[in-house]
């Protein structure tokens, strides 16, 4: 994968200083590659060769792009002349199959770690759209590097912090026929990442929305998890509390579909806790990290095994955690209780006089075994209230 330390020094210090942004959101003035509509072709053809990137390829590691150039140079003796005419017809081309809808708001799925993965649209949408609203704009030029693409619209921040705020003043550009392009720093937006703020407003108002559909975590987890995956339900980040994480994972006890989860490095460990704790060592489940990259990984098998492996072999890099739904059985016996808190401090009447114990252990124990149908526990307050009550 490029670096910013395969680029000419000159072309990354003019870079650094024009794609910061202003109090605005949006880039500063027209410049190097991908930076506004004043450069002339010949001049973003040029910025083209001087990175190493000709016809979507990148340096060698340990090369420079430097070195490419001139092994290039020696081997197919073309001039300056000739590359400006070699790149130009590429981007054309790819162009040329594409319709940029006017006056709509696009979402585009940008690659999750393979640039090969970039759509014909992607691409098109990248050089054509009027305004580009990325979550990141540092990562959105990286990307239009690799892919070889001049950014020719105008480019705005448009993230978790200020999607609501700006999400209006962009569809006043689409009423005026302005083709905005949304992108996320990968994946699909709106999924875990910045874009329902417009889409919400845009139906309010009664503008077109479309797709440029393309890589997705949670469909390639679930693909090669070899889980089933005629019914699922994807759930996001897994909360980051343990108290939360923990009544949260009771809710899914009994779901019947395969549930996909999002998690990170440094909380997979306590995660994969909670997942046994919750479902048990034998539900089979997989955990894909790095996919589309060159260390894409999956582990799979049950939830007891994957854990041990989370131990003895840490995971990097992001990951996606896919788990089977629960059995007839599983589900049967997850079924939300109806108890009331009366009709638990009658159980744990019982249970202190069966087991021997003393009534506020066995209002605990009952309690843990029926939990309410959001997850949560009943207050055992209130239920050793109830046992008094019942004594009299």
């Amino acid at each position: 994968m490029t670096s910013a330390t395969d680029f000419p020094e000159q072309l990354r210090n003019d870079d650094a200083a024009e794609v910061k942004p202003d109090e605005s959101g949006e880039l500063g003035k027209p410049g190097v590659w991908g930076h506004g509509r004043e450069e002339s072709d010949a001049a973003r053809s040029a910025a083209v060769r001087d990175s190493g990137i000709i016809g979507n390829s990148a340096p060698a590691d340990g090369e420079s792009a430097e070195s490419v150039s001139a092994s290039e140079s020696a081997s197919e003796s073309v001039d300056a002349s000739s590359d400006a005419e070699a790149v130009a017809p590429a981007s054309d081309s790819r162009a040329a199959a594409v319709t940029i809808p006017s006056g709509t708001v696009v979402l585009a799925a940008t690659p999750i770690g393979n640039t090969g993965d970039a759509s014909a649209r992607l691409v098109a949408l990248l050089e054509h759209a009027d305004i580009v609203a990325a979550e990141d704009t540092r990562r959105l030029y990286d990307l239009a590097r690799r892919l070889g693409v001049y950014v020719n619209g105008r480019v705005v921040a448009y993230h978790d912090h200020n999607e609501r705020g700006k999400a209006d003043g962009l569809l006043d550009q689409v009423e005026t026929g302005a083709t905005v392009l949304v992108v996320s720093d990968a994946g699909m937006p709106t999924i875990n990442d910045p874009g329902l703020a417009i889409v919400r407003r845009a139906i309010e108002r009664g503008l077109p929305v479309t797709c440029a559909p393309g890589p997705s975590a949670v469909l390639d987890a679930l693909a090669l998890s070899g889980l089933p995956t005629d019914r699922f339900c994807y759930e996001g980040f897994l909360p980051r509390k343990h108290a939360e994480r923990v009544q949260y994972l009771r809710t899914m006890l009994g779901e019947r579909r395969t549930i996909v989860f999002y998690e990170t490095p440094h909380r997979i460990a306590d995660s994969m806790d909670d997942l046994l704790d919750a479902f048990g060592p034998n539900r089979p489940m997989a955990l894909c990290r790095e996919l589309t990259k060159d260390y894409e990984e999956i582990r799979r098998g049950t939830i007891g095994e994957i854990r041990q492996g989370v131990i003895d072999n840490p995971p990097r890099g992001e990951m996606v955690l896919v788990i089977g739904g629960a059995s007839d059985e599983e589900a049967e016996a997850a079924a939300p209780s109806s108890l009331s808190v009366e009709d638990m401090a009658v159980l744990a009447i019982d249970r202190a006089l069966e087991d021997g114990l003393r009534i506020k252990d066995a209002i605990a124990q009952v309690v843990q075994e029926h939990p309410q149908a959001d997850g949560s526990l009943a207050n055992r307050k209130q239920v050793y209230q109830a046992v008094l009550d019942i004594k009299g």
